[in-house]
């Protein structure tokens, strides 16, 4: 297989030249042959007429009408110096009862032809003859010019051949300048090839598309569409470490401070509470890890194209027990209220439970002591939906595009949670085709995770 567009592009344009040129000799072959079957015909015709012309007028006698009519060369301007083409006619003179009357030097002596009038080819002495016929009345004799179609096979040959070896000799020259062009035609490639291996890492700017040709205006807008994506996900990616960095610092700190209180206090109730406020801030820091490996995990993750199947009964009350903890220390109870579905398929299990986990967290977070976290799900139409309600204050309007953006928080969750939650959710519906959406309820606040029903061919 070629690897080359120049070497496939130069082996397509030789390819094509040599067939046009192909076609055209068999053209020029069988155009030939037509025009020389006309004209040799009209000789053939214009010699028997001629000699029955001049015996009938007595203008000449038999013999010598014979050789006037085949030493006569006919100007072809294919004809060679030696010769070849020259007293190729053979001429004789029947009576009609089957006597030969006369003949040409270069006729045979049997009959060239046993036909009355007009055209026929025959075999004679084991060579093809075209041969006119033309019968005397008025002589009562039949004359017979006849032609060697070899010689004629000849004639039309060496006229392809007179074609054919100059487009084989000048083949060379057709090939260099076929690839010296397609080399020049791909030197804009070359170039941006040249311009693209000369940046360093950073360099990200769009490459200017103004003068490029418009065959490679798609590519570089591709590039550039490309450049702009890598950009954007190392910005992200810089402001996620940042954001990380910060986050996980600040607990670290009220770890250290909280710490050195405990160690330096000898008063109990003051170093109990500094290690409850290093338990908390453990619990704030593991989470904040976790979810750092979550949002790794969906970022890397992809949508898959075989469907694995989910019991969300059993992935609800995984999900439970995981918070049991988180729902003791915020005294707030998850419950599943109403479970209308029971095993689906779904694309990718993994980033679904990393999406009902964090949305239920952060209702959790969002609840005020001794209330309840309810779960809903129900089919609708081609998608599932899970909606998780809340007793909190909710998202105010304003923020509802904020607060999916990685370490963005609302301001009714100032200073709870690292912001990491929603976003990680928003990631993985959007990988899984689905959607996460909030709205106001009569008793709090919910958020809708809708997933689109997932059908494998058996079920369709």
């Amino acid at each position: 297989m070629m690897r080359s567009i120049r070497l496939r592009l130069f082996v397509i344009l030789l390819a094509s030249t040599g067939a046009v040129w192909l076609l055209a000799v068999l053209w020029t072959y069988f155009s030939v042959q037509h025009q020389v079957e006309k004209v040799l015909d009209a000789r053939l015709t214009e010699a028997a007429r001629m000699v029955s012309s001049l015996i009938t007028d007595h203008h000449i006698d038999v013999a010598a009408a014979v050789n006037a009519a085949t030493a006569t060369d006919v100007p072809l301007s294919f004809e060679t110096e030696q010769g070849d083409y020259r007293r190729q006619l053979s001429c004789q003179i029947w009576s009609l009862e089957g006597q030969l009357v006369s003949r040409s030097e270069s006729a045979p002596r049997i009959s060239l032809s046993d036909h009355q009038d007009g055209f026929s080819e025959t075999l004679v002495d084991g060579a093809r003859w075209r041969v006119y016929a033309v019968v005397n009345p008025t002589l009562n004799v039949r004359v017979l010019v006849g032609d060697s179609l070899e010689i004629r096979d000849r004639l039309v040959a060496d006229v392809v051949k007179g074609q054919l070896f100059p487009a084989v000799a000048i083949l060379p020259v057709l090939a260099l300048l076929i690839w010296l062009s397609v080399a020049q035609g791909l030197r804009p490639l070359n170039r941006i090839a040249s311009l693209i291996a000369g940046r360093s890492a950073d360099e990200l700017h769009a490459i200017g598309e103004t003068k490029a040709p418009s065959e490679i205006k798609p590519l570089l807008t591709s590039l550039n569409s490309l450049f702009r994506r890598v950009e954007e996900a190392r910005d992200r990616e810089k402001t996620f470490i940042a954001y990380a960095a910060h986050e996980l610092k600040t607990p670290l700190a009220g770890l250290k401070t909280q710490a050195q209180v405990a160690l330096r206090s000898e008063d109990k109730n003051v170093r109990a509470k500094a290690l409850s406020q290093i338990s908390k801030s453990v619990d704030r820091t593991g989470r904040l890890v976790r979810q750092l490996i979550d949002m790794a995990s969906v970022d890397s993750a992809d949508r898959r194209s075989d469907l694995e199947a989910v019991n969300f009964p059993l992935m609800f009350a995984e999900l439970i027990t995981d918070l049991d903890s988180l729902c003791s220390r915020a005294k707030v109870a998850v419950i599943v209220n109403e479970l209308n579905v029971g095993e689906l398929r779904v694309r990718n299990a993994n980033l679904l439970r990393l999406a009902l986990r964090n949305v239920v967290e952060n209702a959790v977070q969002s609840s005020p002591p001794n209330t309840v976290v309810l779960i809903n799900s129900r089919i609708n139409g081609e998608n599932v939906e899970f909606e998780i309600i809340d007793h909190g204050a909710g998202i105010d309007p304003t923020e509802l595009t904020k607060v999916r953006e990685r370490f963005k928080r609302g301001h009714a969750a100032a200073g709870e949670g690292s912001g990491l939650g929603l976003a990680i959710v928003d990631m993985a519906m959007l990988k899984l085709g689905g959607g996460l959406n909030f709205k106001r309820v009569s008793d709090g606040f919910a958020a809708v995770l809708a997933l689109p029903l997932e059908r494998s061919d058996a079920d369709a």
